[in-house]
């Protein structure tokens, strides 16, 4: 793909206004929208908005407030301010914040770079270095497609989509920019809203608000509140559910045990903050392994979940060849079918049927068509029997074991999800064997061609998830599943983990944890199925894990406002409406001028940017929400023009 050429910057196109203590002026009346949260999501809608307000707005003036204490692109959790040894978890080719061929939706499209894309304008001197620091303009044009970017790099990426966003809105909006903390939002008389910022003594006026949080802190729930006042009685350290980088670790002293409860991809953050970041260093062996050299600063981090093991690693080579076409057996037509059922849907009964079906029509796909020659039967002889079978029968099975001869080809999602299930250690050290082939074994698979259906399942996980989320909340196990098998830790920082393990840093603590106060002794006790009657103690306990987005139980308090207002789902989400992301009241109705996106409501999506050629939900809702609220706007734009009112 050719380079596109650097646009001009937001405050040379559309007029960029930083947020102050005075009120917007009064006349003559403009209508106003305010998007609460500036940061990946945030920036979605305002690329939305540009491509969507020449055909909808045509020509009509907006006043367009960002509100967010962070600064805009990168928001909270990609802000440039954080340590420069954390990582994506996916390669810089399967990052983009643009909208390509692929997305279905109804506004105009508005191509541009991939994250790769982008750091290879920077390299050839078709986009400018401006503004980023001398380390980051060195990794961005090293960067190549499969490399995994530094979490600043991207917070630089992500600055640039919104600079260009804001340079492409139409005449007549302007930007005002509140780099504050919205603190609630209330109905007015007039139908408007209006919205407290922190510092601020006027409120926003709003014709139209978007909420779009991203993930926000959590007050702590009835077993946190109990581990913190336990800790808190016997001088203990306990450090609960939140952004692993935005954690205060100095409690956690050198060389004493911790016990770290999750084994997801906070882990990972928590795991690197603790070593190099500790001033821990890496070397690599004779065979080029990695090898951890100790600072002697670091604890000993005894980590354990409830599968035992960490995420899957991310996949380690590109597709080639024919992809699999889908979605073919949980697609538009069903999800049409389920939202039309009477009553709440149930996982099991309704959905996990279908899920299970397209991840192994996928798995099966690519293994027929790339390794005809571990196959009893051609692929479209397999096809018709496989689409002609109940999901989950018996016939399934049947089909499936005559004509793959190989149990290790075929796809066992149960397997999958619970590695060590019935596994029994002898003792702590069988324990850490043990895990140390798991994880070796899972590199070694995840980066072996001979294995690319694994990619194909990886690509039916994004299908299926894209599609739930049209559905509304569907629990929380879900979302895991989907994030243990698809969202895994970057192939280096797997065998980085080996190494600390060998490095004893790093301790593994099994399957099936539960961890518990010792009232007597004053300490923290984990203990797991995989290594019956042992357990470990500690003086400090470290939840390794985002606190969930429930509105309850959010630390935010405009979004614990909203619940007198809003709809909540029985997992504590906001309800909106599938279709355009307008929040629902308690009786199902839409709210006509607020909506919601992000990991807080029931239609969230796999992430606010998403790999090129996926039709990734998250587009689609932006794309949809600002279409709806431009709508919105320009309604109240020609009620107020019109003579008499």
């Amino acid at each position: 793909m050719p380079a596109r050429p650097a646009v001009p910057s937001a405050s040379s196109r559309t007029p960029v206004i930083p947020g102050g203590n005075g009120s917007p002026p009064a006349s003559p009346p403009v209508p106003s929208l305010v998007v609460i949260g500036a940061g990946p999501r945030g920036t979605g809608i305002v690329g939305r908005l540009a491509a969507n307000a020449p055909e909808l707005l045509a020509g009509r003036r907006l006043d367009l407030h960002l509100v967010d204490p962070y600064p805009p692109g990168g928001g909270r959790i990609w802000r440039d301010r954080q340590s420069p040894l954390l990582w994506m978890n996916s390669t810089a080719e399967d990052v983009t914040m643009y909208d390509d061929a692929s997305v279905v939706h109804e506004g105009p499209r508005r191509p541009g770079p991939s994250l790769a894309e982008w750091a290879a304008q920077i390299r050839d001197g078709t986009r400018p270095a401006d503004g980023l620091d001398d380390a980051t303009a060195r990794e961005a044009r090293a960067l190549t497609g499969r490399s995994f970017a530094g979490r600043r790099l991207q917070s630089a990426y992500l600055r640039s989509v919104y600079e260009e966003a804001v340079a492409a809105l139409p005449p007549g909006i302007t930007v005002h920019e509140h780099r504050r903390r919205a603190l609630g939002v209330t109905a007015a008389p007039d139908g408007r809203r209006h919205v407290r910022l922190a510092g601020r003594s006027a409120p926003l006026a709003a014709d139209v608000v978007v909420l779009a949080l991203g993930h926000l802190p959590s007050r702590p729930d009835a077993e946190q509140r109990a581990l913190t006042a336990f800790a808190a009685r016997h001088g203990l350290t306990y450090l609960p559910p939140d952004f692993t980088a935005d954690s205060d670790l100095s409690a956690l002293r050198p060389g004493a045990p911790v016990l770290v409860r999750g084994f997801g991809l906070a882990f990972v953050d928590l795991m690197v903050l603790l070593t190099e970041g500790r001033g821990g260093r890496w070397g690599e062996d004779r065979a080029g392994d990695p090898v951890y050299h100790p600072s002697g600063r670091e604890p000993v981090l005894h980590v354990g979940s409830r599968r035992g093991v960490p995420y899957r690693s991310k996949i380690g080579y590109s597709w080639r060849g024919e992809r699999p076409p889908l979605p073919r057996f949980l697609g538009p037509a069903e999800i049409a079918r389920l939202r039309r059922r009477p009553g709440p849907l149930d996982f099991d009964r309704d959905l996990w049927p279908l899920i299970e079906k397209e991840l192994g029509f996928a798995h099966y796909h690519r293994l027929f068509t790339a390794h005809p020659e571990r196959t009893r039967l051609g692929w479209p002889a397999f096809e018709a029997r496989y689409a002609a079978c109940a999901p989950g029968g018996a016939g399934l099975l049947a089909l499936v074991a005559s004509a793959v001869p190989d149990p290790a080809d075929r796809l066992d999602l149960a397997a999958l999800d619970h590695p060590l299930a019935g596994r029994r250690f002898p003792d702590q050290e069988s324990l850490q064997d043990g895990l140390r082939a798991h994880i070796e074994a899972d590199l070694a698979r995840r980066h072996d061609r001979r294995h690319s259906p694994d990619l194909a399942v990886f690509l039916g996980l994004l299908s299926v998830y894209g599609q739930l989320a049209q559905l509304g909340d569907v629990g929380p196990w879900w979302h895991g599943f989907f994030s243990y098998l698809a969202s895994g830790p970057p192939g280096p920082r797997l065998r980085q983990l080996l190494a600390l393990s060998r490095a004893g840093v790093v301790r593994f603590a099994g399957a099936g944890l539960t961890v518990t106060a010792d009232h007597e002794r004053g300490l923290f006790r984990a203990h797991s199925t995989a290594v019956p009657g042992r357990y470990t103690e500690a003086t400090a306990l470290v939840e390794a894990r985002l606190p969930a987005p429930t509105v309850d139980r959010s630390a935010d308090p405009l979004l614990r406002a909203l619940r007198a207002e809003a709809a909540v789902t029985p997992a504590g989400l906001l309800a909106v409406d599938p279709d355009d992301g307008r929040v629902l009241d308690p009786a199902g109705r839409s709210h006509a001028r607020l909506f919601a996106l992000g990991p807080h409501t029931d239609a969230r999506a796999t992430g606010a940017f998403a790999r090129p050629g996926t039709n990734a939900p998250a587009f689609r809702q932006n794309d949809a929400t600002a279409r709806a609220a431009l709508r919105t706007l320009r309604a109240l734009s020609d009620r107020t023009a019109a003579p008499g009112t």
